[in-house]
C-alpha cells in the first residue's frame, strides 16, 4: 500500500511534512499501515502521525523557511541583550529619589 498524505502526495521515509493540525514540521523517520492506516514517524518526536492530516512539504521550502526563523531568532535575542545592557547601566546609587514618608 503507498502511503499518502492529506493531498494524495506519496510520503517516504527522509520526506518533509507538516502536520495541519498544529503545524509541526520535521523528517520523517519511519512510515506503517495499520488497519488500512498510514502512519508516519517524525524524527525529531518520534511520535506517530495519521499521514491524512500530514502535507509534503517541498525540502527547499521548508529550508528556506526554518533560515528565516532562525534569522528571526537570532534578531529577537540581539534586541534582548542590548536591552539587557542598556538595564545593566542604569545607575541605581544613593541619589535615586526615596518613596514617600
Amino acid at each position: 500500500m503507498e502511503i499518502v498524505d492529506g493531498r494524495g502526495k506519496t510520503i517516504t521515509v527522509g520526506s518533509i511534512v507538516r502536520y495541519t493540525g498544529t503545524g509541526t514540521t520535521g523528517e520523517v523517520s519511519g512510515l506503517k499501515v495499520e488497519d488500512d492506516q498510514g502512519w508516519a514517524r517524525l524524527a525529531d518526536s518520534d511520535l506517530w502521525y495519521n499521514t491524512e492530516y500530514l502535507e509534503v512539504l517541498d525540502k527547499a521550502e521548508f529550508e528556506r523557511r526554518e533560515s528565516e526563523k532562525k534569522e528571526e531568532i537570532e534578531k529577537r535575542l540581539k534586541k534582548l541583550k542590548k536591552m539587557r545592557e542598556d538595564l545593566e547601566e542604569v545607575d541605581m546609587g544613593s541619589e535615586v529619589c526615596d518613596g514617600g514618608g
